[in-house]
C-alpha cells in the first residue's frame, strides 16, 4: 500500500502566461506538487466535513495555508477542485478492485463464488480506509456524502465508479447466468448504499448497537458485508418462486 502523499496526480507541464494581478507567478512554483497536494487534502477533508455546498475556496486555502489565488491556479473553480479530490483515490480504489476480481476469476475459474468475488471486490476499499491514513478516512466519508446527494450524486458516482461495477457484474453473470439485468441493477444498488454507509463510519451502529457493534471495526464490517451481498445476489437474482 502506498502512502497517501504517492497518489497526487503530477504537475502539469509549465508553460508561458501573462502575468495577472493575484496569480502566482509559475516560476514560483517550486515545490508545486506538495502545494497541490495540500491543497486536495484539505479539500478533502473539509468536503468530507462540510459538504460541496458547505465549503469555500477561501476556507481551503485557509486550511492548506496558502493563498486563495493558488487554489485557484492549480485547480480552477470549486467544482474543478471536488473532481479532482475525488479522482485521485476512486483510481487506486477501482484499479486495485478490478485487478483482484480478474485475479479471482482467472485462479477460481469455473470454481467461482459469489462469496470470493464480493471478497475480490470489497476487501480493498476497506483495507485502504483501515490502513491508508486519515486521508482515506475522508475520502471514505466523501464517497458516502457524495452517494446519496440527490443533485450530483449520481452522476459522480457513475463517472469515476460504474466501469469497476459493470466489470463486477459481468462476473457475478457468470455464477448467476439466469439473473436478469434488472435483478443485478436492483442487488447491486442495496450493496452501495450499504458499502458506502459502512465506510462513511458514522457511528450509528455503535450506539442502535448499544456498543456491541463498532462501525470503525472495518475488518469485521467486510467479513459481514461480503456474506451480506452473497446472500442478497441470490436472494434477489435467483430464481422465482412460483415460475
Amino acid at each position: 500500500m502506498k502512502p497517501d502523499d504517492d497518489l497526487a496526480p503530477a504537475l502539469p507541464p509549465v508553460v508561458a502566461a501573462p502575468a495577472r494581478r493575484g496569480r502566482p507567478k509559475k516560476t514560483k512554483a517550486a515545490g508545486g506538487g506538495e502545494t497541490r497536494d495540500a491543497i486536495l487534502n484539505a479539500a478533502e477533508d473539509l468536503f468530507s466535513k462540510h459538504g460541496f455546498y458547505g465549503v469555500t475556496i477561501r476556507e481551503v486555502a485557509r486550511e492548506a495555508g496558502v493563498d486563495t489565488a493558488l487554489v485557484h491556479y492549480y485547480f480552477g473553480a470549486k467544482k474543478e477542485l471536488f473532481d479532482a479530490v475525488f479522482t485521485r483515490r476512486a483510481e487506486v480504489w477501482n484499479n486495485e478492485r478490478v485487478a483482484a476480481v480478474d485475479r479471482y476469476a482467472e485462479a477460481a475459474g469455473d470454481a467461482m463464488t459469489l462469496e470470493g468475488l464480493f471478497e475480490a471486490f470489497l476487501r480493498p476499499p476497506f483495507q485502504w480506509s483501515l490502513k491508508g491514513g486519515p486521508g482515506w478516512k475522508h475520502y471514505a466519508a466523501l464517497v458516502a456524502q457524495t452517494n446519496a446527494n440527490p443533485a450530483f450524486g449520481g452522476e459522480t458516482m457513475a463517472r469515476y465508479f460504474d466501469p469497476a461495477i459493470r466489470r463486477l457484474l459481468e462476473l457475478v453473470k457468470r455464477v448467476l447466468p439466469e439473473a436478469e439485468e434488472t435483478d443485478l441493477y436492483w442487488a447491486y444498488h442495496n450493496l452501495s448504499g450499504a458499502l458506502t454507509l459502512t465506510l462513511g463510519e458514522t457511528g450509528r451502529l455503535d450506539r442502535l448497537s448499544g456498543g456491541l457493534c463498532r462501525s470503525g471495526d472495518l475488518d469485521s464490517a467486510c467479513d459481514y458485508m461480503v456474506r451480506f451481498a452473497a446472500a442478497g445476489f441470490r436472494a434477489v437474482c435467483g430464481p422465482k418462486s412460483g415460475v
